[in-house]
């Protein structure tokens, strides 16, 4: 049976703390600072809608973090390259799957929830992995 993915965390490029909040946003602003993950993922303040119900309907959960909220598994798969998605496969294995350059071509797309989704499943395939039964989610 192959690796199966049981999770995926997306890793944004700036840090969660307030004042890293403020200083993404404002260079944002000012084309000082990118993050194709949060332009898919985020508005200008708030998640977006269609992100939510995108990610909502994923066979496995999909959690969004800041570079200084990954977990040690996630900060080793992503060695130190931002934005990323990470596959955690059933054996707690953490697995880049998506780097900045895959990102950015998501963020381009008409539809870039849809094709962050291509881009995790064509990555997932190239790497023969499959989608843990465990953590399919129902209707």
């Amino acid at each position: 049976m192959p690796p199966a993915i049981s999770a995926l965390t997306g890793v944004y490029d700036a840090d969660g703390t307030l004042v890293g909040e403020l200083r993404y946003f404002l260079g944002a602003r000012l084309g000082r600072a990118h993050c194709a993950l949060c332009d898919i993922t985020h508005g200008s303040v708030r998640e977006r809608p269609e992100w939510r119900e995108c990610r909502d309907g994923l066979a496995v959960p999909f959690a969004t973090v800041h570079r200084d909220e990954q977990s040690p598994a996630v900060a080793g798969a992503t060695a130190g390259g931002y934005p990323a998605v990470v596959a955690t496969l059933d054996d707690g294995t953490a697995l880049c799957l998506l780097g900045a350059e895959d990102l950015e071509i998501a963020a381009r797309a008409e539809d870039r929830q849809a094709a962050l989704v291509a881009a995790v499943e064509a990555a997932a395939a190239d790497r023969g992995l499959g989608w843990s039964p465990g953590s399919l989610r129902g209707p």
